[in-house]
């Protein structure tokens, strides 16, 4: 027997560690070649890793949450044959070997003594605690495997692996992609299995913090700690622009269903050169605005590990179905985690929607170190006077929130109006 140590290549441009969010096996398990063993985290972007080998799973490195150095071991396999080198990326820089691994015995697994890799004063490549297998003669209760032909995002095929759910089990009530809600349903509804019954009270449930909605916290508190926000709120009467979008699906022939979205963003973008405070970003750390002539629009998408910000490059340069093509692929990219890493950087103004849930006016949070973000709500019918007469109206909140480090209030409400304009005269958008 042999010991193949499969070390995190570099999966990243240039990141130095990377965040254990989900693990797909446990020490004792038996691996398959190209078997994903675990999903590991850089910036916004979630990677499966897969095993070169078969073998035996005898050593993991960390639990979910924990950070490991690129270079460093993720897993030991023991493999049949010849002892092997260890597996090394091709395009990761080289890095100091791990310590070795520490031989425990069985009466030593409390975990007590394990140490993340992020401890302060950590080296180059801090040293990897690996919990050691368990003494042979062990017994472990068997869980119920998720099923590996079910769509459902990490985070939940972690959920159901915890619960015992076989995922095959489980129904999906939209898009064939099963969400936390599927499994709450399927833990309401199998009585006397050993879940919840229905109608008892829900135990305490402890979650660690971790992966993208640990991201989100830190990005969100960070955003809130140096940014001194201000919102303004705007009703726009979109009755026309409805219309309009109404007459352009009816003759778009292949191409994609307009929503509202794209002809807001193409009123952004008209209103933007006007503001060019608005499409900007703040170092404040060199004390440097950078006003953006491109609009790298960033789109807030909700998915199942939490809000993810896939970028729209050169919105500005876009037309109506161009937009609404780059909006359906970016939304689909970033809900089945396939979105790229360049996908989801470097943009230079924010729009976030609740869509149907928008309610009467929203105060969104910045995208540091953006220094605006749009937020339209949602749209209602409702009567308003057009000289002496009542009239029917469509009638919609746009919500903006800016840096006052760098946007006055004037100059945001100056924008709002200006895109109010568009919007309400949607012939404009068109209009070179």
């Amino acid at each position: 027997m042999a010991r193949f140590e499969f070390r995190l290549p570099d999966i990243g441009e240039g990141i130095a560690e990377a965040e254990i969010v989900a693990w797909h096996v446990k020490i004792g398990d038996h691996v398959s070649e190209d078997q994903g063993v675990a999903d590991m985290m850089t910036d916004k972007a979630t990677v499966e890793m897969e095993s070169p080998v078969s073998g035996v799973v005898i050593a993991v490195a960390g639990d979910v949450g924990d950070m490991i150095p690129i270079g460093s071991t993720l897993l030991v396999i023991e493999t049949e044959g010849e002892e092997e080198a260890p597996a090394e990326a091709a395009s990761a820089a080289p890095a100091p070997a791990p310590a070795p691994l520490a031989e425990a015995a069985p009466d030593m697994l409390d975990g007590t003594d394990l140490e993340t890799p992020h401890e302060q004063h950590m080296p180059a490549v801090a040293p990897v605690h690996f919990i050691p297998a368990p003494h042979p003669e062990a017994t472990e209760i068997s869980v119920p495997q998720p099923s590996a032909q079910a769509l459902a995002s990490p985070a939940v095929r972690a959920r159901a692996k915890e619960l015992g759910i076989d995922l095959s089990q489980v129904k999906a009530r939209e898009g064939g992609r099963i969400r936390h809600a599927d499994l709450d349903a399927f833990l309401t509804y199998h009585q006397g299995q050993g879940y919840r019954p229905a109608g008892a009270t829900r135990a305490d449930e402890p979650i660690k913090v971790v992966g993208m909605r640990r991201r989100i916290a830190e990005n969100m508190a960070a955003s809130k700690r140096h940014i001194p926000h201000f919102t303004y709120v705007e009703e726009i009467d979109v009755t026309a622009l409805e219309a309009m979008r109404g007459d352009l699906n009816d003759n778009r022939g292949d191409r994609p269903k307009l929503t509202m979205l794209p002809l807001m963003i193409v009123a952004i973008c008209k209103a933007i050169p006007a503001f060019p405070m608005i499409n900007a970003r703040y170092d404040d750390e060199a004390g440097i605005v950078t006003r953006h002539g491109a609009v790298h629009l960033g789109m807030a998408a909700q998915t199942d590990a939490g809000l993810m910000v896939p970028v729209i490059r050169d919105a500005q340069a876009k037309n109506v179905w161009q937009l609404a093509t780059e909006i359906t692929r970016l939304a689909e990219a970033a809900r089945t985690g396939k979105a790229k890493s360049e996908e989801l950087s470097g943009s230079t103004l924010t729009i976030t929607s609740l869509g149907p849930l928008g309610g009467i006016a929203t105060t969104p949070v910045i995208n540091r170190p953006e220094v605006a973000i749009i937020g339209p709500n949602k749209i209602v019918e409702r009567p308003i006077f057009v000289g002496d007469d009542i009239v029917r109206a469509k009638l919609m909140n746009l919500s903006i929130s800016c840096d006052h480090r760098v946007v006055d209030g004037w100059d945001a409400a100056s924008f709002v109006q200006a895109v109010k304009k568009l919007l309400e005269t949607p012939v404009l958008l068109f209009a070179d």
